[in-house]
């Protein structure tokens, strides 16, 4: 088995006024790809975290949290993303260090 390293992922959007006037219908579109593309990627325990900020203004953001190979691994994984790849995101990528974890986060209980 290959080792697993963490990278996080910020995105943000290109057109902020989306969060606040709503999106496009192009738009909609691609970030229910993007839902579902994450939603693959958690289901395979690829990505151990993915959300975003509830603020509507330029400071709103998104992350995920996931595991590759390396770190071109990790930037694949990123421009696969289709709100990446239909440019309604803007993406950066980081590696990653888990430094403290819960055992039990308790979220959705």
């Amino acid at each position: 088995m290959r080792e697993q390293h963490y990278f996080l992922y910020k995105i943000q959007p290109v057109r902020p006024a989306m969060l606040t006037e709503g999106p496009t219908a192009d738009e909609e579109r691609i970030i229910g790809e993007h839902f579902r593309y994450l939603q693959a990627l958690t289901e395979e325990s690829v990505v151990k975290l993915a959300g975003r900020t509830l603020t509507t203004d330029y400071s709103s953001l998104g992350i995920c949290i996931f595991v590759a190979e390396d770190e071109a691994a990790a930037r694949a994984l990123v421009e696969n993303d289709p709100a990446v790849m239909g440019r309604v995101m803007r993406a950066e990528v980081y590696p990653y260090r888990v430094a403290l974890l819960a055992e039990k986060w308790g979220i959705g209980e």
